[in-house]
């Protein structure tokens, strides 16, 4: 039997997914249009300077890696210009965009504490940001940085099709509370590492061509 491209299982798609902080509520789940072809994690670990002079130090972490990733999100309304929208891509972009911005709202009551007197004003607390890769990939993170290079545009200039370089940044159990919804799910995935792990073939010193150290 010949298997066509309908029989082929649907992939899932990525996305981003933001939770009320305190209630662990989505409040908004941004799918990416077209998964993206490629992803970069760099991991960095967090040790001790080494400063002291101490040697036993060559050896501690100080806490979980840090790791960031970066990859292109590619945005294309080009094949509805048969059934052009008004905006464009104007909203998909800008639902990315908010990610990095506080409300108006909230930047509206700031100026307003600071108009009466107040003399320190609480940064404004985002909802948790989830990145989403797949069930094995559920991660804490802030959005670092978002390079937007639109490159078409419909007769009134607004965008049609841009490709949104994002970069992201795991939030470990250094940045979130204990027990809160973000620092669970960052351990969880930690402890889903550690399986992952165990479950590779186990390889000897042989295959380093040393039998002993």
């Amino acid at each position: 039997m010949t298997i066509g491209y309908s029989d082929l299982p649907r992939p899932i798609r990525s996305g981003l997914v933001l939770v009320d902080p305190r209630l662990g509520i989505p409040r908004r789940v941004i799918v990416m249009q077209f998964n993206p072809d490629t992803v970069s994690r760099t991991l960095t670990p967090q040790t001790t300077t080494g400063e002291s002079g101490d040697r036993s130090e060559a050896l501690r972490l100080t806490g979980p890696a840090i790791e960031t990733w970066q990859f292109d999100a590619d945005i294309d309304a080009t094949d509805q210009f048969d059934h052009p929208t008004p905006n464009g891509i104007h909203p998909q972009l800008a639902l990315l965009e908010l990610l990095i911005h506080p409300s108006v709202t909230r930047l509206l009551a700031n100026q307003r504490l600071a108009d009466a007197g107040t003399i320190e004003i609480t940064p404004i607390q985002s909802a948790l940001t989830l990145w989403v890769w797949g069930g094995k990939r559920v991660l804490p993170v802030r959005v670092t940085q978002l390079t937007v290079n639109e490159t078409y545009f419909d007769p009134d200039l607004n965008p049609v099709r841009a490709t949104v370089t994002i970069e992201l940044r795991v939030l470990n159990s250094n940045d979130l509370p204990t027990h809160s919804l973000g620092g669970d799910l960052f351990l969880a995935h930690l402890a889903q590492q550690e399986l992952l792990a165990a479950t590779a073939a186990p390889i000897g010193l042989s295959w380093l061509g040393i039998t002993e150290l």
